[in-house]
């Protein structure tokens, strides 16, 4: 069945050549692009939709969330309203609840959370574990996620728990806990940072996953300066995110992971991504990332809404998207890619995802707006209209 999308006053595609078609429309042919142009060039389909003068976007792709959890952190959120700094020690508190949390529970609560980022247009999905600790429950958790999600990543390395020796549960990390994990997880992430898991706790981790076929991420540099970034480039991770904190030479890095790919043909060996978390650093007032700097430098940008319950309790991208814009200094263009293909490209999807091409999968997002500078110009109004995934309409 062959769906024309017909009546789009703004198509922004995110393809290499980065077009935005006006007065454009699109053909779906089961879960694929199969045309897009001019609406008045458009060719016949089985069926016919009127976007009615609305932009089209690509779905987001959400490469950084942590929607496996139970509880809620509202009280440490207000506290650091109030002056308080963020530490990280409210990880375990989330913990508890988690562990106390039946399977058809967090099931239920992460279904809930994908069904609210998809009314907002995300269209993919990455969740982590990280709220386990232990053995058996990381491996519920990946294998719950594993059901829900487009891709699962094992954060056993979030944090110590409180009690253990570091060393001994890096140990567990390493061995049992990822043998348990990995029938379900795609990705391995750790969190490089003071008061978490330092420099050679960090490569440990990343070497022992890669070894066992993982993808690898870092949560680096947020807290402060550190080797986070360093250690991605070092162990050619996919993305490093937060990178709050960067010295030139981490800019450097980053960027000399993107000599093997070529932006305008997208092809290549992409490098390590820089994903910022604007709404995270919001929430813990750190500095915003400093994504106008990395794009300078020809480093490839993500956004991503760190959903989770003590830092960035949202599934907003659009949010995430248009505070780049009024914050971080990214043009709309680039925001939009960095929340589409920039993601897709964190994930290693940009085959499949991120940007409206022929061949790629149909994740649509359709505005309530005539344009996608509306994201930024009404911060914070609900401005997703219509949503596709793999062809089918869900919103």
């Amino acid at each position: 069945m062959s769906t024309l999308i017909t009546g789009i006053a703004e198509l922004t595609t995110q393809d290499p050549e980065r077009r935005v078609l006006h007065d454009a429309a699109i053909i779906v042919d089961g879960d694929r692009i199969a045309w897009l142009g001019s609406a008045a060039k458009a060719p016949a389909a089985d069926e016919r939709v009127d976007a009615g003068g609305r932009a089209m976007l690509p779905g987001w792709v959400d490469s950084h969330t942590h929607m496996v959890f139970a509880g809620d952190r509202s009280a440490e959120f207000e506290a650091r309203m109030a002056g308080q700094s963020y530490a990280a020690g409210g990880i375990n508190v989330t913990t508890r609840a988690t562990r106390e949390a039946g399977d058809e529970q967090l099931a239920a609560l992460l279904r809930a959370r994908i069904a609210e980022a998809v009314r907002g247009g995300t269209t993919y999905l990455e969740t982590k574990t990280g709220y386990g600790l232990d053995v058996a429950e990381e491996a519920r958790h990946a294998r719950i996620a594993a059901g829900e999600v487009d891709a699962v990543t094992f954060l056993g390395a979030h944090l110590v728990p409180a009690g253990a020796d570091a060393g001994e549960y890096t140990d567990l990390v390493c061995g049992p806990m990822l043998a348990a994990v990995r029938p379900y997880a795609q990705w391995a992430d750790v969190f490089c940072e003071r008061g978490a898991f330092d420099e050679e706790q960090s490569r440990r981790v990343l070497l022992a996953c890669r070894e066992a076929g993982l993808g690898l991420r870092v949560h680096g540099n947020q807290l402060g300066p550190g080797p986070g970034v360093r250690i991605a480039v070092e162990v050619a991770a996919a993305s490093v995110d937060h990178v709050n904190h960067l010295e030139q030479a981490d800019v450097d890095a980053l960027a000399g992971s993107w000599t093997g790919w070529d932006r305008d043909s997208a092809e290549g060996e992409p490098g390590t991504v820089a994903t910022c978390l604007p709404a995270c650093d919001l929430s813990t007032r750190e500095p915003l990332a400093p994504g106008r700097l990395l794009l300078d430098a020809g480093v490839e940008v993500a956004l991503a809404s760190n959903c989770n319950p003590g830092t960035s309790y949202t599934t907003s991208m659009n949010f995430c998207v248009g505070t780049a814009v009024l914050q971080m200094g990214l043009s709309l263009d680039e925001a939009v890619r960095a929340g589409t293909y920039g993601g897709a490209l964190a994930l290693r999807a940009q085959d499949e995802v991120g940007s409206i091409e022929v061949g790629k999968r149909a994740d649509l997002h359709l505005l309530q707006a005539p344009a996608a500078i509306h994201l930024a110009y009404r911060p914070g109004m609900p401005l997703t209209h219509a949503v596709w995934r793999a062809g089918k309409r869900i919103v």
